[in-house]
């Protein structure tokens, strides 16, 4: 029973990813693993799943979803029933219900409760009994569980439900509902966590029910017993759909879009990275004003944009650009290097409000020297650029007093001096000591690498995204200084030739975009990919190459 609860969930992701029918061969090649499935032996494969849940239907020959009017419905115009159940344990089908709560709501007031007991033919914890208040002599009378959620369903009809961690007792009805009638429940649901996460963002820091309640200052107190519960819900949801409908709710639907988990709301927007080639190249984000919020860079696409609608958490900008999310662009590179510069690129021009990395020209500081120290300045210098201040003023701290112009040289004294310092027992002064002197240390390996790269003069090949052709990188002075694509044949040294010209004409630049420029080509011949070769600047090895 689990496993067709578990393929009807992922035909339901299915069918909201493609944004309408999936063919039954897709469908079957989806659940169950197989490479080709004829149509006829999809639409058996698939009976059991979509006849088995309400919320599926068969469309020729194609599986969808239900039509649910009551989805559109003005949200002053619905009605809900909310439920809450106490069960004997925490696991669906193994535990077993023994009390259901509801409270009807139609046109967003009060219009109704049921309230019933059940006998869940099982044992009742005492931690359970504890808890709720009730006792196993009150089961023994109670109505069996299939009476019991036959009147419930009677009292809910066609109402939209409504519960406290939906999942839970929803888990626990769609059980007894398939024993009953071999189908799920097919009505919308709305959960009152997820919205209450939605909506009262920064406001409040938990959602449990008892945490709501008190926030919102219901009449009824949730106190374990399911009619209480419910009430209290029910009057939690009505202060849930004032503030969505502040933020632009006006049907069921969206009521059910905002509460739902993030896991759903991520799956009905895979289908916007249907068809992502494998390949290397860069992503736009944009909200459905066209705004880039995010730029990346991925290997491959396909599977850089597929992880962002997992399970995973991203960072808090990113899920935000991800809740804002109405389509992504992408553009195929030949390599990741070539991938890296065009996303440099973007982030300059469009400084989306969600990537982490700065771009501004003025985050860059440098060492100086006054006196008989250094002090950090934003003025550039033969000592610098460095990314971190906090880690040049600790290195700035630690020259104090040593007038030396290689920094690297004052090093054995400061380790000396450490060493003295740990020696007296001071340890206070020698842990300071030591932060500055590893501060210097990193400067110090900082200020190599990029007189390392100031010195490279390389021309980088990499793929092209056109087959058979190569994108050139040149590196002179400091910076890229040409990106030429390499034809086949002759045309290929007029290319070559003119990326070299580049070169040899280049001046050496302190330019913090082609720094940035620089540094990214440097983390890429550190560890060099397969697809890339680094030779000299000579036209005969670039071909040869």
């Amino acid at each position: 029973m689990q496993l067709a609860f578990d393929s009807a969930d992922r035909l339901v992701e299915l069918v909201h990813a493609r944004r309408g029918p999936v063919p039954l061969e897709d469908a079957a090649q989806t659940l169950f693993a197989l490479r080709h499935v004829p149509v006829g032996l999809a639409r058996d494969l698939l009976a059991d799943v979509v006849e088995g849940d309400a919320r599926l239907s068969w469309r020729g020959a194609a599986v969808g979803l239900a039509d649910s009017p009551g989805a559109r419905m003005p949200l002053e115009c619905a009605t809900f029933v909310v439920v809450d159940l106490e069960t004997t344990g925490l696991r669906p089908g193994s535990a077993g219900i023994c009390e259901i709560g509801a409270v009807r709501i139609r046109e967003l007031e009060l219009a109704g409760a049921f309230e019933t007991l059940v006998n869940p033919r099982r044992p009742l914890p005492a931690p359970i009994s504890t808890l709720t208040g009730i006792e196993p002599a009150d089961l023994r009378g109670a109505p069996p569980v299939e009476l019991a959620v036959r009147r419930f369903l009677d009292f809910a009809a066609d109402a939209v439900l409504v519960a406290h961690n939906a999942r839970f007792d929803l888990g626990f009805l769609d059980v007894e509902v398939e024993r009953l009638t071999g189908r799920r429940l097919a009505a919308p649901v709305v959960d009152t966590v997820w919205l209450a996460r939605r909506l009262l963002a920064g406001r409040i820091d938990r959602v449990g029910l008892g945490s709501l309640a008190h926030f919102f200052g219901t009449a009824v107190r949730p106190c374990h017993r399911a009619l209480a519960d419910a009430q209290a819900t029910a009057e939690i949801l009505l202060a849930l759909i004032g503030l969505a409908q502040e933020r632009g709710a006006a049907t069921v639907a969206d009521l059910v879009e905002l509460s739902a988990p993030r896991a759903r709301r991520l799956a009905g927007k895979r289908s916007l990275v249907a068809g992502a080639p494998a390949g290397p190249g860069v992503y736009l984000f944009r909200d459905r004003n066209e705004q880039v919020l995010y730029v990346g860079r991925a290997r491959s696409l396909e599977q850089r944009l597929g992880s962002y609608f997992r399970t995973e958490r991203q960072r808090p900008a990113v899920e935000a650009a991800l809740g804002a999310l109405a389509r992504v662009e992408w553009r195929q590179l030949g390599s990741e290097l070539e991938a890296a510069l065009e996303e440099l690129r973007l982030l300059r021009e469009l400084r989306p409000p969600a990537n982490a990395r700065s771009t501004r020209p003025d985050r860059y500081v440098y060492l100086r020297r006054r006196g008989t120290g250094f002090v950090v300045t934003e003025t550039p210098t033969a000592l610098g650029p460095l990314k971190s201040r906090r880690l040049a003023q600790r290195a700035a701290r630690a020259l104090a007093d040593h007038e030396v112009d290689d920094i690297g040289a004052a090093l054995p004294a400061l380790r000396a001096r450490l060493a003295r310092l740990a020696a007296d027992l001071r340890f206070e002064d020698a842990a300071r000591l030591r932060d500055r002197v590893t501060a210097l240390e990193q400067v110090a390996g900082v200020l190599a690498e990029l007189e390392r790269l100031r010195r490279l003069e390389v021309c980088v090949l990499a793929p092209a995204v056109e087959t058979g052709f190569l994108r050139a990188f040149f590196v002179s002075g400091g910076r890229v200084v040409a990106v030429r694509t390499l034809l086949p044949g002759g045309a290929g040294r007029v290319e070559a030739e003119a990326g070299l010209a580049a070169a040899r004409h280049a001046a050496p630049s302190s330019d913090p975009e082609d720094l940035d420029e620089l540094l990214l080509v440097g983390s890429f011949l550190r560890r060099p990919p397969p697809e890339l070769r680094v030779v000299p600047l000579d036209a005969d090895e670039i071909l040869a190459a």
